[in-house]
């Protein structure tokens, strides 16, 4: 498993976390890299955010190796073992620590401003971080919430080594971790895009989740069902037409709703599975996430009410391929913008059979609770970039799923939404769905990826 990014990583996360039903939670994020995955926490739990203040004492001539930390109300712990390694002496160690108290207050200053911290006394915790090496930095923020007065401290992070999970589970209550893998390396290693996260934008999350008095904001949550995402990351600029068409397609009216923002660098055809339609709440919802990210969308019935009634043609992947192939040509003609399919169910096995016919301009695929394995010996002819996201807890469709993905020849990736089922009906299932396919699709559809595809 890796991470897309640790906004990725954190909606993954949330939807685990949401599976334990927290009383009264407060999310604290690690800064910097902790702070947009605790975002996303705190976006489904609908709780307030806040930085919980840790610094890691690296050994003076080998800063990354670290031989404790140190956090607020003058918590200090130290690793015996590297520090005997190192040789350190007292006043080494001091001179560390001096060092890192300064920054650690300054960052304390630059984060919060005169903003007191959000109160954790009787209250459940959530420590969010991108990752654990150690752990001595975990650590160490589990004993400051203590400290101030926590009841109950969980301990939340992507990934992190066994041996670090199982030292953890002695400090904090509860240890979520998405991914333990035996050989670890590092925690950058686990995610495509690791960059460094600005103070900028640490100040800008929590200013989003964390009022002046200390409760949530809702400013992330307007026009958006609960647990939707950031309003910057969605808001188009400019007007968006939507309209009902209806094709004609093997001399059949198809009905669709098609959804253009001004300024769509693509459209994205819908094409829903069986027993499903453009009606679909699960699909709509999706959709309409993509219109707030400037992304055009197409719904439409693959088939007549009257072809819907033989059960044989709901699952004629052929059939339904060919149809989204012609709708796919009626779109290009009305509309020269590039697209890409979302394929739910059976259709992303007639989406991944229709990216891969030999005419076929298709810039990205993302299957949701997919059956790729109906698009047979096609798998392997697709060339557009697919995403496959599948519930955790959909055992079965992961399976065919990863056995899809072996099958393919072209740029693709399989995400897990921990402890989804089939229908992604978890709290913060679906929204998780619609942001990885939000990233994944902007990500393809931008000029420099279309430049490296030509």
């Amino acid at each position: 498993m890796r991470f897309a990014d640790r906004t990725t990583a954190g909606i993954q996360l949330a939807g685990e976390v949401a599976r334990l039903h927290l009383d009264d939670p407060v999310v604290l994020g690690l800064p910097r890299g902790g702070i947009p995955v605790a975002y996303q926490v705190a976006r489904v739990l609908d709780a307030p955010l806040d930085v919980i203040a840790v610094r890691k004492l690296g050994v003076p001539s080998r800063p990354e190796l670290g031989f404790g930390a140190i956090g607020e109300g003058g918590v200090r712990i130290l690793n015996d073992d590297v520090v005997r390694a190192a040789r350190l002496g007292p006043r080494e160690r001091g001179a560390v620590e001096l060092t890192e108290r300064t920054a650690l207050d300054g960052r304390l200053r630059a984060y919060r401003a005169e903003r007191p911290p959000t109160a954790l006394t009787g209250r459940t915790v959530v420590i969010v971080d991108d990752g654990i090496a150690t752990g001595s930095t975990a650590s160490a923020a589990c004993q400051v919430a203590r400290t101030r007065g926590a009841a109950r401290v969980v301990l939340a992070v992507p990934v992190a080594p066994p041996g670090a999970v199982a030292e953890l589970s002695g400090e904090a209550d509860e240890v979520v971790c998405l991914y333990s893998p035996d050989y670890f390396g590092s925690v950058g290693q686990w995610y495509t895009d690791f960059s460094q996260t600005s103070d900028a934008e640490v100040v800008e999350l929590l200013n989003d989740r964390l009022a002046p008095s200390g409760g949530a904001t809702r400013s992330a949550m307007a026009g958006t069902e609960a647990g939707g995402g950031r309003t910057d990351d969605v808001q188009p600029v400019g007007a968006t037409v939507e309209r009902e068409v209806e094709m004609t397609i093997d001399d059949r009216g198809l009905p669709g709703n098609l959804t253009l923002p001004d300024g769509a660098p693509g459209v994205v055809v819908f094409a829903h599975g069986s027993g499903s339609s453009r009606h679909s709440p699960r699909n709509r919802s999706v959709a309409e996430r993509l219109n707030r990210a400037g992304l055009g969308t197409l719904l439409f019935d693959l088939l007549t009410p009257e072809e819907e009634r033989d059960r044989a043609n709901v699952f004629d992947i052929p059939l339904l391929a060919r149809r989204l192939t012609l709708v796919t040509a009626w779109l290009g003609a009305e509309h020269a913008l590039p697209v890409c399919y979302f394929g739910a169910s059976t259709g992303a096995a007639a989406a991944l059979l229709s990216a891969a016919e030999p005419r076929a301009d298709i810039k990205a695929v993302v299957c949701r609770g997919g059956r790729p394995d109906l698009a047979g010996d096609a798998l392997a002819d697709v060339r557009a970039p697919t995403l496959l996201i599948v519930g955790g807890a959909d055992t079965q469709v992961l399976d065919l799923n990863r056995q899809a993905a072996e099958r393919m020849h072209c740029e693709h990736r399989l995400d897990v939404v921990p402890g989804a089922t089939h229908l992604f009906e978890e709290p913060g299932a679906l929204e998780a769905v619609a942001d990885l396919a939000r990233a994944w699709l902007t990500e393809h559809l931008s000029p420099s990826a279309q430049r490296a595809r030509h």
